[in-house]
């Protein structure tokens, strides 16, 4: 059995893998080797690599496992149509991911980004907007892995949270659920509202202008999930309109945010490069979920974590 990895995990994680599946071919590359597709069984990668023509050209693939947790660029269409296994790493973001929200929404609401800036100004200004995180109100639309870690963390600081989903079921760590057609009448109960969705046809433009409208002027707006959850024009004439008081951006419409975007230089905007999940445990985390659905698949078992149905993209 064939498996190959289009990046290289760590020579001690290659290792590993080696000495608990002997049994198994493995070859690691920095990129996408076409020629050594053509004869894999399984391949691990980030997905974004994988295009419609490599699917058609790797004949004995089996399984992909995506080392992340996006797959809106990779070509599920053609991946379905050859019942290829698809799992990702979708739980291994939530550690990273929840301690930047939590860290953006602590230095906002304790005029961090102010004083920092008084600071390098030589500048002693008691005077400030700082607030407390006690008793507010967050909205965490998509209460998955990551949406429940942050939901327990903000129950810990006092915070009520409202989990959102397509469905509106329980979720943990939750007060209170929401579906998606109620939240225009639930936004003017938050303090803070936290997306954290993925990107798929029910999510994509998914918050609108007037959603921001029924926001609280004094809210914090995060997006951690997908840029395409909203158009950015949308929100910067919300930000300007005082709709929002703050957004915070982890994700954009395009990637890289290009140089001369508003958000760039706007006092109440957080510009996060697709960064919040960056941790030196991400490829540990994402090689243990591979090597327990390696050992069930050599087992010829189908009990796989997280697996992923590609007509859905979820």
């Amino acid at each position: 059995m064939k498996i190959l990895f289009s990046f290289c995990p760590k020579q001690d994680q290659q290792s590993s893998l080696k000495e608990k599946f002997p049994q198994v071919d493995f070859i690691f590359q920095k990129s996408l080797d076409e020629e050594a597709l053509k004869t894999a069984d399984i391949l691990v990668t980030y997905g974004e690599d994988l295009s419609a023509s490599h699917i058609e050209k790797a004949v004995q693939l089996k399984w992909i496992m995506v080392a992340s947790a996006g797959l809106e660029k990779m070509p599920l269409e053609e991946i379905a149509s050859r019942n290829i296994l698809l799992t990702n790493a979708r739980g291994i973001h939530k550690t990273p991911m929840a301690e930047s929200i939590i860290a953006h929404i602590l230095s906002i609401k304790k005029s961090l980004p102010t004083m920092a800036e008084n600071q390098r100004n030589g500048e002693w200004v008691r005077k400030l907007k700082s607030s407390e995180l006690f008793g507010s109100t967050a909205l965490i639309l998509g209460a998955g892995a990551i949406g429940s870690e942050v939901g327990r963390i903000l129950q810990a600081f006092g915070v009520r949270t409202i989990g959102c989903n397509r469905s509106g079921n329980t979720a943990s760590s939750m007060d209170t659920m929401i579906s998606f057609n109620q939240l225009k009448e639930t936004l003017p109960e938050a303090d803070i509202v936290i997306s954290l969705l993925p990107s798929t046809e029910e999510t994509k433009y998914l918050l609108t202008y007037e959603h921001f409208q029924c926001m609280k002027p004094s809210s914090i707006f995060m997006n951690f999930g997908r840029g395409d959850v909203l158009k950015e024009d949308e929100l910067l004439q919300a930000l300007k309109d005082e709709n929002v008081a703050y957004a915070v951006l982890d994700v954009f419409e395009k990637e890289p945010l290009p140089s001369g975007h508003p958000f760039w230089k706007m006092n109440n905007v957080i510009v996060s490069p697709h960064a919040s999940s960056l941790s030196s445990q991400y490829v540990v985390r994402a090689l243990e979920i591979f090597s327990r659905n390696l050992t069930e698949w050599l087992n010829g078992s189908k009990q796989f974590e997280n697996t992923i149905d590609a007509k859905r993209g979820y």
